[in-house]
Formats: structure tokens, C-alpha cells, sequence
């Protein structure tokens, strides 16, 4: 999948990698390509935690590093363990339609075919 089409799913994804362990955003960024999420944008990312730090569901702080410069860390606050086991249930939700989705569409791959387009022919 493409960066744009995971966009949506950045919230959940990186709320799941912070309850996991915090981190900093290039960290984040390194553990989301791990997860498979390897053509998202870093400012992309950088938006959705400035935006989930609004939200009041990330703190962050500044952390100093041995070397180079400090660097915000994020964490998990209880309402971002909220929004993540809302996240959770609805994506469920959703994986269990994708299953019936794709079922269907391999059931609809199994059949044969007589070579005519179905719309066409119900139009007469």
C-alpha cells in the first residue's frame, strides 16, 4: 500500500507503536516501515503527532541526545489508550468487512465467465 492510501491509518498505527514504547519521531518513522507503512511522508507524520498532541492524546518532551540535538519524545496519555482501544474496535470492524470483501471477490474470480460484460447484456 501507498502512503496516501495508509494516511488515514497513521492515528492508529502510531498510537499503537507509542503504547508499545515511546519514542521520537524519526524512531517512529524507522518503526512504522518495520510495520510495513515504509512510503509515508515524515512530515505527514510529524502533522498527525502535532495534531494527536493537541488532542491531548500524546505528551511530549524535549529529550536531550549524547549527540546531535535534542529531540521531542512522545508519549501515551490515558485518553490516547482511550482513542487507541476505540481505534482497535473499529478497525476490527473493519477487518472483518475486508474479509467478507475479499471472500466475495475471490468467489466472484471462481466463477466462470461466458466472456460478456453482464451490465451490457442486462441493458439489451
Amino acid at each position: 500500500m501507498h502512503g496516501r492510501e495508509l494516511r488515514n491509518l497513521l492515528h492508529p498505527f502510531l498510537l499503537l507503536l507509542i503504547f508499545e514504547r515511546p519514542g521520537h519521531g524519526y524512531d517512529l518513522i524507522e518503526r512504522l516501515e518495520a510495520m510495513g507503512v515504509s512510503d509515508v511522508e515524515p512530515g505527514q507524520v510529524y502533522r498527525v503527532l502535532r495534531g494527536l498532541e493537541r488532542d491531548r492524546s500524546l505528551l511530549s518532551m524535549w529529550e536531550a541526545a549524547a549527540a546531535g540535538p535534542a529531540r521531542r519524545r512522545y508519549e501515551l496519555t490515558a485518553k490516547g489508550r482511550n482513542d487507541l482501544r476505540s481505534w482497535i474496535a473499529r478497525l476490527a470492524q473493519l477487518n472483518h468487512i475486508m474479509d467478507a470483501y475479499l471472500r466475495r471477490s475471490a468467489d466472484a474470480f471462481a466463477r466462470p465467465r461466458d466472456g460478456r460484460d453482464s451490465y451490457a447484456t442486462s441493458r439489451g
